[in-house]
């Protein structure tokens, strides 16, 4: 990205004084990977946020069964947004990263708690709010850091992501699919879905693809 915004900034007006960058031979420094740790018992830990706030409980499980995005995707989520029993989830491309249409099936634990919440609810309330508002960005990110105050279930550096993390994890142990991942995670290309994946405390090798004596 930034050799592509020096070369968009610059090049045109280099060129007219004679200046011919070689910028393959621009070299930027590595960043170093961070490896996000999973949760490790996920039903645990939201049965604690369940019981400190129900909202958060709600988008937390979410991140996980769905993998959206909390503060992007979730937070303006409305009733209509979903169909009639609540087994389907449609967002339109203008409230997604990637820019594209977004249609996801809803497991059944997450439909039940739906379903429990609101049904007979009018297509247009926030299913935070309650109401056609949507709450401030930070809304979700201020009840993370009020939950961490009096919990000892979270270690260092895990935040509402890493329930998508996990979910992620969970999606590719079960189907070994780089395509469904990056179908699940909403990724607008594959590589970008490989390189989370190199993020994320998954096992790509058996014991028995290694070599032997």
């Amino acid at each position: 990205n930034l050799k592509r915004n020096i070369s968009s900034l610059l090049r045109d007006e280099l060129e007219t004084h004679g200046v011919f960058l070689n910028y393959k031979r621009i070299k930027l420094p590595r960043t170093t990977q961070q490896l996000h740790k999973p949760i490790k018992d996920v039903g645990r830990l939201l049965n604690d946020i369940k019981a400190f706030n129900d909202n958060l409980y709600l988008c937390t499980l979410m991140t996980y069964a769905l993998l959206l995005r909390p503060h992007r995707e979730i937070l303006s989520l409305t009733v209509g947004d979903f169909n009639k029993d609540f087994s389907l989830l449609s967002l339109n491309g203008d409230r997604v990263k990637s820019k594209k249409n977004r249609i996801l099936p809803v497991p059944q634990f997450v439909q039940h708690e739906l379903i429990t919440r609101y049904d007979g609810c009018d297509a247009s309330v926030n299913l935070f709010s309650r109401k056609r508002r949507t709450y401030h960005r930070d809304y979700f990110k201020n009840r993370w850091a009020d939950y961490k105050k009096q919990t000892d279930m979270i270690e260092e550096n895990q935040t509402i992501y890493s329930f998508r993390h996990t979910g992620a994890i969970r999606v590719f142990e079960k189907t070994g699919s780089l395509q469904k991942l990056q179908q699940v995670m909403g990724h607008s290309d594959m590589k970008v879905s490989l390189t989370y994946l190199r993020g994320l405390e998954v096992k790509q090798l058996d014991v028995e693809d290694l070599p032997g004596l």
